[in-house]
């Protein structure tokens, strides 16, 4: 049976796979030989949508070894990925860590908070990577970006929005993870900038967040949008973590 992955971080590929989702996770993770190490978060698509992607290119090569040992991978493309996969292909997404645990998330309806704050941190992960500031919300925020009457859009995007270090009350803000290693004055400075604005939608924060985004920094979860719309993928919270994912969680630093 063939799998398709979208991979969104570090690198935006469709790849064919025989395997798995928590044995691809491990074999991207950490490599048949042990010799690499990285985080990395990937959904599972449908095939056979659209012709950007060559589905009997993958029929034919991504088949079992000789010697019956599954494909493992196999690169369809590597460019302009994201933006040529429909959103209702998408299915559960992943989040691997370093040392190749896996950790589904289902896709699952967008439904606006109800006790929005106003504002929130925003780390962009597919198929630009800045951490950024804005007074929208997931929903909005997606939209604003989108949108392709603006000089500055993108046609499609995957996020997730970050915890915010309490300036105030430092000792509960929670596991913030790598925020923390920001300068907090710098953070709410630009949240403040997007506060304060009646025109200004987003503050960049840290362009090269990518390399300090951990799975603990994120708040609700991850977001993936389109023309067509918005899907959530919702992280645990830390009791079911505790109860269904404890390995994981420890892994990913969170307990």
């Amino acid at each position: 049976m063939i799998r398709y992955y979208l991979t969104v971080s570090p690198v935006e590929a469709l790849i064919a796979s025989e395997l798995n989702p928590e044995t691809f996770g491990c074999y991207m993770a950490i490599g048949s030989r042990k010799g690499s190490a990285e985080q990395l978060i990937f959904i599972e698509v449908e095939e056979g949508f659209g012709d950007f992607f060559d589905w009997e290119f993958a029929k034919r090569k991504c088949v079992a070894h000789s010697d019956g040992q599954l494909k493992s991978s196999l690169y369809m493309s590597i460019y302009r990925v994201l933006e040529n996969v429909p959103l209702k292909y998408m299915q559960s997404m992943y989040l691997v860590t370093q040392d190749g645990r896996t950790l589904e998330l289902p896709k699952s309806e967008y439904i606006p908070a109800l006790d929005w704050k106003g504002c929130a941190l925003y780390k962009e992960i597919c198929p630009v990577i800045p951490l950024v500031a804005s007074p929208l919300s997931p929903g909005e925020f997606s939209e604003y970006l989108l949108n392709d009457t603006h000089k500055v859009q993108v046609p499609a995007i995957i996020f997730a929005d970050i915890r915010i270090l309490k300036r105030d009350n430092l000792e509960h803000s929670g596991n913030v993870g790598t925020v923390s290693k920001l300068a907090i004055d710098h953070i709410h400075d630009c949240i403040g900038q997007v506060a304060l604005s009646d025109d200004k939608m987003t503050k960049t924060v840290d362009r090269s967040f990518c390399n300090k985004f951990t799975y603990q920094t994120i708040a609700t979860g991850v977001y993936a949008a389109d023309s067509s719309g918005i899907s959530f993928y919702p992280m645990p919270d830390m009791g079911t973590l505790k109860r269904d994912n404890y390995d994981w969680g420890r892994s990913a630093y969170i307990m």
